[in-house]
């Protein structure tokens, strides 16, 4: 029988994903840090194990009708778990939010200041209350109609459509038309329907011009293709569409930003004249509280706002304090220069993490355990101090704090720390060490001791010498005002400066239009799949070769086998019961939808005919099932497999199963995976490289493995600049641009640009005290 006030969470089998059985005692009211190589397990033990074990106790106190409603993570692989208090969940979020998400959404600031309006605002005289739904420019009530509540419309016009009127259509004088079949067929039916596509633009009848840019009608016409030596093509039913059309579509319903922002340089970007920008109904803008609309309150700095708000009668004192307090925390993480009305895809990651935890801080929530998934990713080492402090507090407040964290200085800071390892996947799954930060220093099995106690970095390496200098600039945008920079070209330049100051903007505005770029690889921590069926082996194009090696193969020539056979996505060779998933979902009604193994294949994806072609003993399922580091000694004398595989080795995914779905990768691992399919392409000249924050969610030995790769690349000649919070990165730079000294109105200037050592001596930086004790562990080395 268990003690009732045992003071720990006691944890017995733990069996989610690659743990190994795992008993581990964390106590109570403690700052915990789970720890470990990437993949080891410690999210499987904090998240998989921990949080979902809580979330689950509590809804069973919840009705069953009522839980249906709720999504719920399932029971975890775990043999007993006691001491366990229910949990709240701080996850990274890997979606990136929408444009009407905003400051003021996340942190429900909006909800209060749109309560205030609707209860004390002042309203023209004989004009009938509103409710607070019709000050949100998200809902139909508010929504200025002419806009839609975005605040901006985007308009064309023929110049920006047709930048060369000396082109005929044939010729591509409609730069905004699509390319390939696409844009020809539109040409096609144009000629199709009388229009002369030979004479240059600039010649054709002003009225023709205007319908062929502007018209919203779409006439389907017989299209009889010009006949091609060697190609028998048919006539077909074409439909019309006009540049605008084609251009407006394409922006508002593309889910490619590629081709999102190529459409975006066709269209002009301008306040909504009839909301001037507002975003609400007019009913809505003549509304004021203190001589001001709710518009122009959303748009100051929540430090100007908190003292314009009113406190005369007690409704106002109310309201005015529940916004005070909600600011408060939000202003004490450091981010009192964000406006309500800033929009959440323009900010970092650092500072919607530090929204998040300000609302958490607000909540006054008492004896809970807060899970937190990297509590520190994307923040600078100035930041992270304030992030301690929050986690203090959390404590102090009577709660316990659990989080996943790569960051030296938060483990530092912790008082309990829990290390998961040795290795990742199939070699990690084993807690090395549970109890208080020193006595880490004593297992000799555990990388993250290595790091935590030696904090001498890497040896000093001798500067390359640039080839060149790429200017980017004025840019004005956000924060920044007219700020023009110059990286070195053929070196690795590291950009910092504390959330907010405007990094990834300055590094947003380096494209391929930009004189002396060439060739632009920007690798960022967005999901490389949205769903099970995108995993490492379709991204990384593995799959086509492993299916082309299973095609080749004397049983599927015997069987007519060709290499779409071999695919679990396309009807064929896969499963039809569970259609090539693996499994199915069985709806238990008031528990959690259950997944089980498909009852047909057993989860192997593909039919029993498929699964009879072996490749050296193995199905393709079994193919599928191997790890990169397995798979490297399968495939060593096929070349095109092997190229791929030993690039994922390099930048240390080798314990990823080849099977493994895009859904269950961290944002760090599809960064590295795509940063591996880059590598793994042959040289085509010089490049720039972009790398937003690359050792987010990487412990220091993954960050190790994963700056020779960006080495290798710098020595090659190619250009590489990484936006980056580690100072132990930013010391093996060859030049580094700061921005600063702060964030928001704050920032957005650079500070100090130059070698490592010249930028750790720079007067009003926040990164050069941390970047020159990096650089002066090198010299007591």
């Amino acid at each position: 029988m268990t003690n009732p006030h045992d003071p720990y969470v006691r944890v017995r089998g733990a069996r989610e994903h690659n743990l190994r059985g795992v008993d581990v005692d964390i106590p109570r009211d403690v700052v915990a840090v789970f720890t470990g190589v990437s993949g080891s397990g410690k999210s499987s033990l904090a998240f998989g194990t921990l949080y979902a074990e809580a979330q689950r106790r509590y809804l069973e106190s919840v009705a069953p009708y009522a839980r249906r409603l709720i999504h719920q993570v399932g029971a975890p692989k775990v043999g007993e778990i006691t001491g366990l208090p229910p949990a709240v969940s701080l996850q990274q979020r890997r979606a990136a939010p929408t444009a009407r998400s905003s400051v003021g959404t996340v942190t429900g600031l909006s909800n209060s200041l749109r309560m205030l309006f609707s209860r004390v605002g002042h309203y023209p005289p004989g004009a009938a209350r509103l409710d607070s739904d019709a000050f949100s420019p998200n809902t139909a009530a508010g929504a200025c109609p002419e806009c839609h509540g975005l605040g901006r419309v985007h308009r064309t016009s023929e110049k920006l459509l047709v930048p060369d009127p000396s082109l005929s259509v044939r010729e591509g004088a409609i730069a905004a038309w699509p390319g390939a079949w696409q844009g020809k067929n539109l040409r096609d039916v144009l000629d199709a329907l009388g229009h002369d596509v030979d004479r240059p633009w600039r010649e054709l009848p002003p009225a023709d011009r205007e319908w062929i840019l502007f018209t919203d009608e779409q006439p389907v016409v017989t299209v009889h293709p010009v006949r091609e030596a060697g190609r028998i093509q048919r006539p077909y039913e074409g439909t019309y569409m006009s540049a605008r059309r084609y251009v407006m579509k394409t922006f508002a319903d593309s889910k490619s930003a590629t081709l999102r922002a190529k459409a975006e340089h066709f269209l002009t970007s301008a306040p909504c004249p009839a909301c001037g920008g507002g975003r609400l109904r007019p009913e809505a803008l003549a509304v004021t509280v203190g001589g001001r609309t709710i518009a122009e309150l959303a748009g100051l700095p929540l430090t100007g706002l908190v003292g314009l708000l009113p406190t005369d009668d007690e409704p106002a004192r109310v309201l005015t304090g529940d916004l005070t307090s909600r600011i408060t925390p939000v202003v004490e993480l450091g981010l009192g220069y964000l406006s309500l009305d800033r929009s959440a895809p323009s900010l970092s990651a650092g500072e919607l993490q530090r929204l998040r935890l300000a609302t958490q801080l607000r909540s006054g929530l008492f004896g809970v355990v807060y899970v937190l998934d990297e509590p520190s990713a994307g923040l600078h080492p100035a930041d992270t101090e304030a992030l301690l402090t929050v986690l203090e507090r959390l404590k102090a407040a009577g709660n316990s704090v659990f989080a996943v964290e790569h960051d030296l200085a938060v483990m530092g800071g912790a008082d309990w720390i829990v290390d998961v390892g040795p290795l990742a996947g199939e070699h990690g799954g084993r807690v090395l060490y549970s109890g208080p930060v020193p006595g880490l220093a004593e297992v000799p099995d555990s990388a993250t001791a290595r790091y935590l106690f030696d904090r001498s970095p890497a040896p000093a390496r001798a500067p390359r010498t640039p080839r060149g200098t790429l200017t980017v600039g004025p840019v004005t945008r956000h924060n920044l005002r007219g700020v023009t920079a110059g990286f070195p070209l053929g070196v690795l330049t590291a950009v910092t400066g504390v959330s907010g100051s405007g990094k990834s903007t300055l590094i947003g505005a380096i494209t391929e239009e930009v004189p002396g770029v060439g060739r632009l690889v920007a690798v960022d921590q967005k999901p490389i799949g949205r769903t099970p069926r995108s995993n490492l082996a379709t991204y990384t194009g593995l799959f086509d070769v492993v299916r082309k090696v299973f095609a080749a193969t004397g049983a599927a020539r015997e069987r007519g086998y060709g290499v779409g056979r071999f695919s679990f996505n396309v009807p064929g060779g896969r499963c039809e019961t569970c259609q090539g998933e693996g499994f199915v979902s069985v709806e238990l009604l008031f528990l959690p939808t259950t997944y089980a193994p498909c009852p047909d294949c057993g989860g192997a994806r593909y039919n029993p005919e498929t699964l009879e072609v072996a490749y050296r003993g193995r199905s393709i399922a079994e193919v599928l099932d191997l790890t990169v580091e397995e798979a490297a000694g399968f495939f060593a004398d096929t070349p095109a497999a092997a190229r791929s595989l030993a690039a994922l080795l390099d930048v240390g995914l080798g314990y990823l199963r080849l099977g493994q779905p895009a859904t269950e990768l961290s944002g760090g691992e599809a960064q590295r995976i795509k940063l591996a399919s880059e590598l793994q392409r042959a040289r085509r000249g010089a490049t720039v490289y972009l790398l937003d924050e690359p050792t987010t969610g990487l412990h220091p030995a993954d960050v190790a493995v994963l700056m020779r790769q960006v080495h290798g690349l710098a020595d090659a000649g190619h250009t590489v600049i990484v936006v980056e919070h580690d100072m132990a990165v930013v010391a093996q730079a060859d030049h580094v641009i700061d921005l600063g000294p702060g964030g928001g109105e704050a920032g957005g200037r650079i500070v100090a640009a130059g070698p490592p050592a010249e930028v750790a001596r720079a007067a009003d930086s926040a990164t050069a005290p941390y970047l020159a004790r990096a650089l002066d562990g090198a010299v007591r080395r």
